[in-house]
């Protein structure tokens, strides 16, 4: 097979030249880059904000419904009937069998909870609530934390420093940085405050698909991992224990994934589109 001579165009056609001569140099130093498909096109770009503009109003709407008192399965329902009356799709529901069109997480449930009728929130609780939505073939996704009445200071701190975690994060997601850059960062932020991050759960990229290439891990080492580049859309969402970092999983549902050691666990979600000149945030 002739050898092509030309050497091929790595970017989508319309990024600037700077960008596609700094990637072709990155990849002469054998740095690890995503894939091509990793890069969004305009016409993506338009089609994930659209998405995402449903999934953070979403978020809002369920800010001004949660409250003590209800059950999470009532969060399923506000969940599906304001993303479908929007003409979209619970991202979530039937997702390789995942029953519910979003995952409620209750203190010490890490992520993944399945809403159900005999869980009701009560005063003193804290709550995750992992919204992901499909707009016309775009996908989203964004978590928030709630505070359920009276609720402890250590948890509150907990929540806090969470959030504190997920900004940290952000700040280092920068272009021509690496994911190790913002792993270390929140990892450096959490346990500073005697708290530890989960190492089986991750960021994703997110966009054409729910989930996609890179992994984004919320620990590890500046200066390793994946180049970020202009053009990549993906998410940080930190799980941050109070106690260790081993979780499980519920062999009841297969889906819930709980501390191990009963402790809380807190998890905001953001999703990010990477600028030549920094970040946008996507969804809130």
């Amino acid at each position: 097979m002739k050898k092509l001579i030309k050497q091929f165009r790595f970017t989508p056609d319309n990024y600037p030249a700077a960008v596609e001569a700094k990637i072709q140099k990155l990849r002469k130093l054998k740095y690890k880059l995503p894939p091509r498909k990793a890069l969004r096109t305009p016409e993506q770009i338009e089609g994930i904000r659209e998405s995402a503009k449903i999934n953070t109003a979403l978020l809002d709407f369920l800010a001004e419904h949660i409250r003590e008192g209800m059950s999470t399965a009532e969060i399923d329902r506000l969940t599906y009937d304001f993303t479908t009356g929007h003409g979209a799709i619970p991202a979530p529901l039937n997702y390789e069998g995942f029953p519910k069109s979003v995952c409620t997480s209750v203190n010490d449930v890490v992520c993944h909870g399945i809403p159900s009728e005999t869980e009701i929130l009560r005063s003193g609780d804290i709550v995750n609530v992992d919204v992901s939505t499909i707009y016309k073939g775009y996908f989203s996704d964004a978590s928030r934390m709630f505070m359920i009445g009276d609720v402890a200071p250590e948890k509150q701190r907990l929540v806090q420093v969470t959030k504190e975690c997920l900004e940290i994060g952000i700040a280092a997601a920068q272009p021509w940085k690496q994911l190790g850059d913002v792993g270390a960062a929140i990892q450096q932020h959490a346990e500073k405050n005697g708290y530890s991050v989960v190492r089986d759960l991750c960021g994703h990229g997110v966009g054409v698909q729910f989930h996609e290439t890179p992994d984004v891990m919320h620990f590890g080492r500046p200066g390793t991992g994946m180049v970020i580049l202009p053009g990549m859309t993906f998410t940080i969402e930190p799980m941050i224990n109070m106690g260790s970092y081993e979780v499980f999983v519920d062999e009841a549902d297969d889906w819930t994934v709980l501390t191990d050691d009963g402790l809380p666990s807190a998890q905001w979600e953001h999703m990010l589109l990477i600028t030549e000149t920094g970040n946008e945030i996507l969804t809130y």
